[in-house]
């Protein structure tokens, strides 16, 4: 049955419905105001940057103002007192009328042209890819040309390096033969001097050339393999980046020179700590730059580096090598000329001394001769029938002083003695007639070795001369050196070949 409410609690609470009822409603009231706002601003805060989320404490228009206070230009002042607004860095969209530049909005969900978004992001992506295969291209082919100028390089300095070996090759040939030229001297004028120490001395010191120049030819050798080498590398690495860049027709050159590093198009270049354009980006296995392109650039940058060095050395020891050669062979050279004109000068002295000796033997044998002529006429006839009355011991003044005793005349033993003694001047004339044909003798031998000591040497300069002249090849040098003896007749099977 219905209860009876009294006026006083009716005046206190009119409502009807039960407080667990309103309390149901409320709270589903609430839950949806709840529900509401947390969805409202879920929806807000997805089409929001991350940093736009304002302080719940803080007045919306102050927030606004901070949040937008570094979109605006920046005013600096000139030297001239005028001033000068710019707007902030970084990525965005300028306003210039506004003076403003807010920051590029990402969104956090999918637009309604997400897939033109996402076929744009991709091309981008594939034109990232090609833009840097083909940077990375244009190193390698750039690193690779000048690999290619050093090798040239390292070939013709190695060209250059064996004619100076082969003529200090051909110097050790000279100098063989110009010892062997020299042993055909005479035995007197075999006397160790000066051009022999000179020639010795020659010949060790081209020696040393020819291992410095040897050593050289191997370094070269040992880097043109490694730089053929790094140069195939180089060249495997540029084709295959090039592989990604089909679709973009700009020359590789044009490219080096939009990047705007100097490293990149010169290997002799170093990088500089600040750099200006694009920086070398770190090695990615599945990236643009490879770890075998870092590799191969690293390779032929410190190979260039190296193969600069040791162009200069060679280079050096190459000129160094030409003026030494010179200045050994135009001593040696000149120690045989002074060794000419020293035998020259004795062979002078001994024509003037074998002059004067052969008019004393001239005038020996006169005297001499003269001497036997007066010895037969002190002797007298050899027929007592030839002497003369005046001659003979029984004629009639000499008996008529012998008529007394003691009166013997000295006239027969005067003339003995006389006799006696021009023989024994005789042959003290004949004897040193002898001794000075004797000496005129060893002189003329002495005189004949000088003349000949003084050809060889004259043919040694002459050879030396002519052989060390560039048109005169290693090979004709050795034909030289093995094939020619002064004291062998030439070859008549060769002369006959020859016709």
């Amino acid at each position: 049955m219905p209860v009876l409410i009294t006026p006083a609690e009716r005046s206190q609470d009119t409502r009807v419905g039960a407080p667990a009822w309103r309390e149901a409603a409320k709270a589903i009231t609430q839950k949806a105001h709840h529900l509401t706002d947390r969805c409202g601003q879920e929806a807000v805060t997805m089409w929001q940057p991350k940093d736009s989320v304002r302080d719940p404490h803080v007045a919306r228009h102050l927030c606004r103002a901070a949040y937008i206070l570094p979109w605006r230009f920046r005013v600096e002042m000139l030297k001239g007192g005028g001033t000068l607004e710019k707007p902030p860095p970084g990525e965005g969209v300028t306003l210039w009328k506004g003076k403003m530049k807010p920051p590029a909005w990402h969104a956090r969900l999918p637009l309604p042209l997400h897939r033109d978004a996402r076929a744009l992001q991709t091309a981008e992506v594939v034109h990232a890819h090609a833009r840097g295969a083909r940077l990375t291209a244009a190193r390698l082919c750039r690193a690779q040309h000048q690999i290619n100028g050093q090798l040239r390089r390292l070939l013709r300095q190695r060209e250059a390096t064996d004619r100076r070996l082969s003529e200090v090759r051909k110097g050790l040939l000279i100098n063989q033969q110009s010892g062997k030229l020299r042993g055909y001297r005479p035995k007197s004028e075999k006397a160790p001097d000066k051009a022999d120490s000179m020639l010795t001395w020659e010949k060790e010191e081209l020696k040393g050339m020819k291992r410095k120049m040897e050593k050289d030819m191997e370094k070269s050798e040992a880097l043109l393999k490694a730089l053929v080498s790094c140069r195939d590398t180089l060249a495997f690495c540029c084709k295959e980046r090039l592989q990604a860049v089909d679709l973009m027709n700009q020359p590789l050159d044009k490219v080096l020179e939009q990047a705007g590093r100097h490293s990149w198009v010169n290997l002799s270049r170093v990088p500089s700590p600040r750099t200006q354009g694009q920086k070398t980006p770190p090695p990615d296995p599945v990236g643009t730059y490879t770890p075998e392109c870092a590799t191969a650039l690293y390779e032929a940058k410190r190979l260039w580096m190296e193969s600069k060095d040791t162009l200069l050395e060679m280079t050096k020891n190459e000129e160094d090598v030409r003026e030494q050669q010179q200045e050994i062979s135009d001593r040696v050279c000149a120690s045989l000329a002074q060794k000419m004109r020293e035998t020259l000068e004795l062979e002078e002295r001994m024509n003037m001394s074998l002059g004067l000796m052969r008019g004393t033997i001239h005038r020996y044998t006169k005297f001499n001769q003269e001497m036997y002529i007066t010895r037969g006429l002190i002797k007298g006839p050899l027929s007592k029938r030839h002497l003369e009355t005046r001659e003979k011991l029984d004629r009639p003044l000499v008996r008529v002083y012998q008529r007394h005793v003691g009166t013997q005349l000295p006239e027969a033993s005067r003339l003995a003695q006389g006799t006696d003694k021009l023989q024994r001047h005789i042959s003290h004339v004949e004897k040193n007639l002898k001794e000075l044909l004797a000496t005129r003798k060893n002189l003329t031998g002495s005189l004949n070795c000088k003349k000949i000591g003084y050809e060889v040497d004259y043919n040694v300069v002459r050879l030396r001369l002519r052989q060390r002249h560039p048109h005169v090849c290693y090979e004709q040098a050795q034909r030289l050196v093995n094939d020619w003896d002064p004291r062998t007749p030439p070859r008549v099977e060769s002369d006959a070949a020859t016709k």
